[in-house]
């Protein structure tokens, strides 16, 4: 059996299993391959410690930037919006793996599917993140791993372009949004993932 993902290190040690908590930016991206409940529950098995998925907007988002493209509206309406995609897609993910869609990030061993728009209007987040289309929901996962002291997983749909070590030269290859250095400046233990070659035809 193929195995469902590969893994890299971007910053930190290789492996980290302190207890300390870790977010996973689950790529929307991801959602269109027609196994991703079972990846996600295996990526989830590998998380030493308890795990907040924070999932990204996909094809929902994809569709806001096509109109806002055609007719663009004001930054902070579509960054609002983007947002609430996020919930959409986070509610389809809480309930194809059976776990629970908060507003808190997770505090045992239990996933929990994080509601970016509540915990950014609890004020959760330690820093104001800018509005706009260069602020993803990686640098939400950032922003909800610096504000918990969580270690951060990227779990996209390709591994990374080029040599994983410097956060500008990544943002820079479009494989994270350009405000995604600043907000992940302080995360200590930052890793990928991605699908392995062929995983969608294992058996």
């Amino acid at each position: 059996m193929m195995p469902a993902w590969q893994q890299g290190v971007i910053r930190g040690p290789s492996h980290s299993d302190d207890g300390t908590s870790w977010i996973i930016k689950f790529g929307g991206s991801l959602l269109t391959r027609p196994r991703w409940p079972e990846e996600l529950r295996i990526l989830l098995a590998g998380v030493p410690g308890p795990a907040t998925v924070v999932v990204g907007g996909g094809a929902v988002v994809d569709a806001l930037r096509s109109i806002d493209g055609v007719n663009p509206r004001p930054a902070e309406l579509m960054h609002r919006l983007a947002i609430d995609a996020m919930g959409l897609t986070g509610r389809l993910v809480a309930d194809a793996i059976s776990g629970t869609f908060a507003a808190e990030p997770a505090r045992t061993q239990a996933p929990v599917v994080l509601d970016a728009a509540a915990w950014l209007s609890r004020g959760g987040c330690l820093f104001e993140l800018p509005a706009g289309w260069h602020v993803t929901s990686d640098s939400i996962a950032a922003a909800v791993a610096v504000s918990c002291g969580a270690h951060l997983l990227l779990a996209k749909s390709v591994h990374p372009p080029c040599p994983a070590s410097r956060l500008i030269d990544l943002s820079e290859a479009g494989w994270v949004d350009q405000q995604f250095p600043v907000a992940a400046a302080p995360v200590v233990v930052i890793q990928w993932a991605a699908p392995a070659v062929n995983s969608d035809s294992a058996a």
